[in-house]
């Protein structure tokens, strides 16, 4: 068995579940419905899980590159911006969800269905980038 192919296979799981806990909940966040207020609170820590999974999983892809072949992926161009993109998505995502922890439930309607669009928009946008960092790579 080849422990690297291994590794990038179990990384790639918890990146894929990130990817679906950031998607999922805020789909759920903003499907209409008497349970949506409730949830609210419970999705926003399923969606700052699915921040940190795909945090630490992208990082884990260039330190299993960086132990294999002593450098990270040689990446340029498109692949490159989308990388940043992700980046600046999982950051702002992660960002958003705890300053939604710590007060967001105090907000106005209007100011937390901002926010969970505002939530859903960026990672709809990180899955994009992600295909083009995928197949620009």
């Amino acid at each position: 068995m080849d422990i690297q192919n291994l590794a990038y296979a179990v990384i790639q799981v918890v990146h894929n579940f990130g990817a679906v806990a950031v998607v999922g909940s805020a789909v759920y966040a903003l499907w209409p419905g008497p349970w949506q207020a409730e949830m609210r609170k419970p999705l926003a820590w399923v969606m700052l899980a699915g921040w940190a999974a795909q945090a630490a999983s992208g990082g884990a892809f260039g330190g299993v590159s960086w132990l294999y072949y002593g450098r990270f992926p040689d990446i340029h161009g498109i692949a490159v911006a989308a990388l940043l993109i992700k980046m600046v998505c999982a950051a702002a995502g992660f960002i958003l969800a705890a300053a939604y922890l710590y007060s967001g439930i105090a907000w106005s309607e209007r100011a937390q269905q901002a926010t969970w669009r505002a939530l859903a928009t960026l990672a709809a946008t990180a899955l994009t980038a992600a295909a083009f960092l995928r197949w620009f790579s």
